[in-house]
């Protein structure tokens, strides 16, 4: 990938209000010019996912029914985000505009104040332009979209880019998600490049694996961080971490200036090991010790 330098705007982050975004002054466009930048919420519960159903845990939620009183219950409990999947008839998951559609519709009037995130994932079940007609299908307002679904292969970069500069004309706001360092690495280098728009990024990062062949481990946190600093790029990250070491993760996370994403899609349980009781229980614990720090 070739690269070029891009120079930065200088943007510096003044007030977050209650729409998830935040006041940036360009001065060198004039004393009083601002823009508004979108930000992620402090704690955002991903209660289902792709992969876990009923018989993983017994309060995951499956059906639109199961993820609407999921959402009442988090955000009672402390979340101002959701991250969606939905599934289809069968418990798998889908990916599907008009199903998509209708359950924001209900989570919009059954919690209004809720962030409210879908999911792009491919699970194994979606090529990556099926991925990117749904989206544009939906034009939701917000989305999580995974790089390296998008750019399978080198070829696949034009419609990657075509697809992140209609996002951003269409104001969809995608959350990046990255893996690992490597990864991070290599969108800071394309985001420099001018194939991913922009210059305020909403990052997605991940610690851990779902088959557990790879440990959620704080200390790693640092390195992605230290990446993020060094960068002219302007961030606002959340991490999700998988098992049992989910709540020290994202503990370590809060510490470093990043943001949470809790729940059953990456983690069953508490700190102690024991099995939560629900989406709730586990925003509840976090949310918790993130607002004891």
């Amino acid at each position: 990938m070739r690269s070029l330098l891009v120079a930065c705007c200088g943007l510096t982050k003044t007030k977050v209000n209650h729409c998830f975004s935040t006041r940036v002054g360009l001065h060198h466009l004039g004393p009083h010019f601002e823009v508004t930048l979108p930000v992620l919420p402090n704690i955002m519960v991903a209660p289902n996912g792709a992969r876990r159903g009923y018989k993983d845990h017994p309060a995951l939620p499956v059906t639109d029914d199961d993820i609407v009183a999921n959402a009442k219950a988090c955000f009672a409990a402390g979340a101002d985000g959701i991250h969606l999947h939905i599934r289809d008839t069968d418990g798998l998951h889908l990916l599907d505009a008009g199903r998509y559609q209708a359950l924001l519709d209900r989570l919009r009037d059954a919690v209004p104040e809720l962030y409210l995130q879908v999911t792009s994932e491919a699970a194994g079940r979606y090529d990556t332009a099926t991925q990117q007609q749904i989206i544009r299908e939906l034009k939701p307002d917000h989305v999580s979209v995974a790089m390296r679904e998008m750019v399978r292969e080198p070829t696949d970069w034009p419609a990657a880019t075509a697809f992140y500069e209609w996002a951003e004309q269409a104001n969809v706001h995608v959350q990046h998600i990255v893996y690992s360092k490597e990864e991070l690495s290599q969108f800071i280098a394309a985001s420099d490049a001018g194939y991913i728009p922009g210059r305020h990024h909403l990052m997605q990062l991940v610690l851990g694996t779902y088959d557990g062949t790879q440990i959620s481990e704080p200390s790693a946190l640092a390195g992605f961080v230290d990446q993020m600093a060094q960068s002219d790029l302007d961030f606002d990250w959340m991490l999700c971490a998988f098992g049992k070491e989910e709540t020290e993760c994202l503990v370590q996370a809060a510490r470093l200036g990043g943001k949470a994403r809790v729940g059953f899609e990456n983690s069953l349980w508490h700190a102690d090991g024991s099995v939560a009781q629900d989406n709730a229980a586990r925003v509840r614990s976090v949310s918790d010790l993130i607002q004891a720090l």
